[in-house]
């Protein structure tokens, strides 16, 4: 399994605009065939999916960007990191990789951009799979409002927010962590820099984002792979989405909770490829 620094260099990178600013992305990517791409959410990265793409990867390709503002991508205070800013950035991917219709596998925040995505581009997205995805207004969570404050840049230390962060990743999954991924989380943010950007990030998230899309446009195939005992983004939210999206299944996966790929990875990675590849 690569290491985060590993995962790193093997990344690409593509210029995009969005709002008429000129950033970089950069994404990993792998396989060939019929694009799937994948989508993380705050506050982790493209590495979130190192346990999960090698299936896919043999039968499609996979390309599992960094947000705007996160891991490697463009991180310098000056652009809108919004779910709204992050549709854009994927749309702009899409057109600078020349992919055409796509499949999207989105957690979280990625999981809300996917949403507005398939929304806003019918025609372009073939399977949809959201996983403990924010929709409606069931975000942002206590965790990253407090975090999303203003003076938290000048109140805490890098060193602290680090500390936050292990702590919640470490509370929060069912098992022992791995030690690679809490690395792979932190690393991006254990700077200035990253912390300015993780802090603009949790204040770009805006509710309005995704109560402003009608999921009932969505015509993509969908797959809604939850981790059953999350507290952030709780089940009810994936059957309310079942409810409206027609064409949409639901796997509840037990034991897991919001890091679903991380408490039960061999399962999300059966049910994913079963639904992506057959």
């Amino acid at each position: 399994m690569l290491s985060y620094s590993e995962w790193s260099d093997r990344q690409d990178s593509a210029a995009v605009t969005v709002d008429g600013h000129d950033l970089e992305v950069a994404y990993y990517d792998d396989g060939e065939g019929d694009p799937v791409i994948f989508l993380h959410g705050i506050p982790t990265n493209s590495y979130l999916w190192r346990n999960v793409i090698g299936s896919i990867a043999e039968e499609r390709r996979v390309i599992v960007p960094d947000m705007l503002g996160y891991g490697n991508s463009s991180m310098r205070d000056e652009f809108d990191r919004s779910i709204r800013a992050q549709e854009e950035m994927l749309a702009a991917l899409i057109a600078a990789l020349d992919l055409g219709t796509v499949s999207l596998v989105g957690h979280d925040l990625g999981g809300g951009v996917a949403l507005r995505y398939a929304v806003h581009n019918p025609d372009a997205v073939e399977r949809l799979v959201l996983s403990n995805a924010v929709a409606y207004d069931s975000w942002p969570v206590q965790t990253i409002t407090e975090l999303g404050l203003p003076e938290t840049v000048e109140d805490q230390s890098v060193g602290e927010v680090q500390e936050m962060l292990d702590g919640m990743f470490r509370q929060t999954l069912t098992a022992d962590p791995d030690e690679a991924f809490l690395e792979g989380m932190k690393t991006p943010w254990n700077s200035e820099e990253g912390l300015t950007s993780l802090v603009r990030a949790a204040i770009a998230t805006n509710t309005n984002h995704t109560t402003e899309i009608d999921p009932a446009d969505i015509t993509a195939e969908t797959l809604l792979l939850w981790g059953a005992d999350d507290e952030f983004q709780p089940i009810e939210s994936a059957q309310r989405l079942q409810d409206d999206i027609d064409n949409a299944s639901l796997t509840g996966l037990d034991d897991a909770t919001h890091w679903v790929m991380e408490d039960r990875p061999e399962a999300y990675r059966e049910e994913l490829a079963a639904f992506l590849v057959g």
